[in-house]
């Protein structure tokens, strides 16, 4: 089974906050204590974080759920609940996240040490005390912890190289990493050998690094889906430089210049401005052709003839072309969790409230409490949910929605 994912789902909870507590002083020549009720802790949030020493998603295959902790309930005596501890879920360089269901991307983790919230935590509910008034001398309710936001999440990796090497299957790509760096890819004779990228790191005499990504071997239609290819394509993109392996001994009599014009198309055929990239085109498995009539840079990976003066080429290209990129920044897609309220009009003609705030105002009361739903009421109003329910054109006996909690809407007088 391989150890390489470069994709898969994610599931996300936050930890939920703890209960507000409903408690009264009982002190020695005290007639009546006041309220005391502490409140509860809020919960644990969970970030994804780009590491560099994480290679692949593999973690989440068959482990997709991180849940934050929870957070402790309030006590009397004004004692406050632990707040839940986050949880840093490590993922690699370069993961985009994207939407479970419509695959619209969130945000890029392409930075060691990005950051990025997934999953909000619950927050605390408060304790009787912090409900105290001119009012209301004695609150009998507290407030319930608010759950943690749960959701799916589609990771993506894009691998971080600064060469991509490209190429039909069984061209020589593995062979030549593993002859320039420590990778050690799976090498045979036949095609689609590889079947998940290879990174490699070559350090020169001057001790300048630079990243090789071994592509999966690509053959015509890849951008369309066929072959093995159209799996590993997105991994060239970030690439800075493109290093096209050609075959110079083809099985099937495709011609370098034929294997160039196929590759050529599926780049352009998956993202045009791949073809705008610094290219470096290397004829492959010299030792097979003594003789051959292409016209640049050959290579053999066996025999090592042509590897420094293609690596020489390479390293001239990444130099420069780091010189010409910009530092790509994460790039985030806000879809930020909406504080206003509004209604919608559902299909079986009743009536949904959305905003946190409304929702947390129901969620976090104990409404078969009378206080709790007279406070809860008047935290609603305060909120303009009343004057929103009218302007929506809600009539009287209409059924409202606000979380799981649903009223037959009347008019106040």
């Amino acid at each position: 089974m391989s150890n390489f994912v470069d994709e898969c789902n994610i599931n996300v909870k936050g930890g939920d906050g703890g209960a507000g507590c409903v408690a009264f002083r009982r002190e020695a020549h005290v007639a009546k204590g006041g309220p005391d009720g502490g409140d509860g802790g809020d919960g644990g949030s969970i970030w994804l974080v780009a590491d560099r020493n994480v290679a692949s998603l593999l973690a989440f295959r068959d482990h997709p759920h991180r849940k934050g902790d929870n957070g402790s309930h309030g006590s009397g005596g004004n004692r406050h609940g632990a707040r839940g501890k986050d949880l840093e879920v490590r993922v690699p360089e370069g993961t985009v996240v994207l939407d479970h269901a419509s695959r619209e991307p969130i945000v890029d983790l392409i930075h060691h040490g990005d950051r990025w919230l997934a999953a909000q935590a619950g927050e605390g509910g408060r304790g009787n005390a912090r409900f105290l008034s001119n009012k209301r001398r004695a609150p009998s309710f507290a407030e319930q912890g608010e759950h943690g936001e749960e959701r799916w999440l589609r990771l993506e990796l894009k691998l971080m190289a600064d060469v991509a090497i490209v190429g039909f299957p069984n061209v020589g790509k593995s062979t030549f990493i593993s002859s320039v760096s420590a990778a050690k890819p799976k090498i045979a004779n036949y095609p689609f050998t590889t079947l998940e990228p290879n990174l490699g790191v070559v350090r020169m005499d001057d001790k300048f690094e630079m990243v090789l990504a071994d592509i999966p071997g690509l053959i015509e239609g890849a951008a369309e889906g066929k072959g093995l290819g159209h799996q590993f394509l997105r991994h060239v993109e970030r690439a800075r430089v493109l290093l096209v392996l050609l075959d110079l001994a083809p099985w099937d009599d495709v011609t370098p210049q034929e294997q160039l014009d196929v590759l050529l198309a599926e780049l352009g055929s998956y993202r045009p401005d791949l073809l705008d990239r610094p290219r470096l085109v290397v004829g492959s498995r010299a030792d097979l052709v003594p003789e051959h009539d292409f016209d640049g840079l050959v290579v053999s990976s066996v025999t090592r003839a042509g590897v420094p003066q293609v690596l020489g080429a390479l390293t001239e290209l990444v130099r420069e072309a780091r010189l010409n990129t910009p530092e790509e920044e994460a790039v985030t897609i806000h879809r930020p969790v909406g504080s206003e309220v509004s209604i919608e009009r559902l299909d079986d003609g009743s009536w949904n409230v959305i905003g946190r705030a409304a929702l947390r105002a129901v969620a976090l009361s104990d409404l078969t409490n009378e206080e709790a739903l007279e406070f809860a009421q008047q935290r609603l109003t305060q909120l303009g949910v009343d004057a929103a329910l009218r302007r929506a054109g809600v009539q009287f006996g209409d059924t409202v929605h606000i979380g799981d909690f649903s009223f037959d809407y009347e008019e106040d007088e």
